[in-house]
């Protein structure tokens, strides 16, 4: 099965319709060629600096990984809240949340040689699923050129749908055809939902690959990566009321309150 590929100005109904069927979807060049070079800039330091810290089996090598992108990257905004994002979120989360909030954000490079990673699926950090609910929703933005060479993101399109993840786990779709590669131009993103088994590919070229993976998830669960750490107060206070309430700064109900020196609460 493809991936079904669309145009920056297609309608946000018809990436929802490919992204319920098939499990992922990919609009070509959504974001400007300028916007993700700034951003790939921006996180350079972070990259040279911290993207060794992660390496393991699972991450690979010669993979680079930066987390606490807000605090590094304030160009990173207009993706995390990218109005496309934002509408096909709406459509797959708000079903079963009020709010839902970023669960991940993570700057990954794919360094000459790194193997592929195995396939697995990102809500696997959730000790539960529901029949009929996504836990999470994923944008993969590619800040450069994917290609089969140098290690697009591999995708088994309808395995959102399926239930018996022994032949994942197994292995047994490593090198399976049902495995595809999401070769994509730089500023393009590709959607995936939360129960897709997909990894990232082996670099086999001679220069590197980075993308900007950013997770949203239902607002009455725990955030994966900790914003409040990991971006300073003050940093995120300078960000617009979105990109706060993404952060995690919004109640969700109850959840989440916090009461002030004074016995007053707030939402935010």
């Amino acid at each position: 099965m493809p991936l079904e590929y669309f145009d920056p100005d297609v309608d946000s109904a018809n990436v929802v319709k490919a992204l319920k069927r098939d499990g992922a979807a990919i609009i070509r060049q959504q974001a400007s060629t300028e916007t993700v070079d700034t951003v790939l800039g921006e996180l350079r330091e972070q990259f040279d600096t911290q993207g060794r810290n992660d390496e393991n089996d699972f991450n690979g090598y010669k993979t680079l990984r930066a987390g606490g992108i807000l605090a590094w990257s304030p160009t990173s905004a207009e993706l995390v809240a990218h109005p496309r994002v934002l509408e096909v979120c709406d459509a797959i989360l708000l079903e079963h949340c009020l709010n839902y909030r970023i669960g991940s954000l993570t700057a990954i490079e794919i360094l000459p040689g790194e193997k592929a990673q195995n396939l697995h699926t990102d809500d696997g950090i959730y000790p539960l699923r529901i029949p009929g609910m996504q836990l999470q929703v994923s944008a993969m933005w590619a800040l450069q050129d994917f290609t089969e060479e140098n290690g697009a993101t591999r995708v088994v399109p309808g395995s959102h749908l399926e239930s018996n993840v022994h032949r994942y786990q197994s292995g047994e779709m490593e090198k399976s055809d049902a495995v595809v590669q999401a070769v994509m131009p730089k500023g393009s993103v590709l959607f995936y939902m939360g129960t897709t088994w997909h990894g990232g590919g082996a670099n086999q070229s001679d220069a590197p690959r980075a993308g900007l993976i950013n997770t949203y998830a239902l607002g009455w669960l725990r955030q994966e990566e900790n914003q409040y750490l990991n971006v300073p107060r003050e940093i995120a206070a300078g960000y617009p009321k979105k990109i706060r309430q993404l952060m995690g700064y919004s109640m969700h109900r109850t959840l989440g309150a916090y009461q002030h020196e004074d016995g007053t609460w707030t939402k935010e």
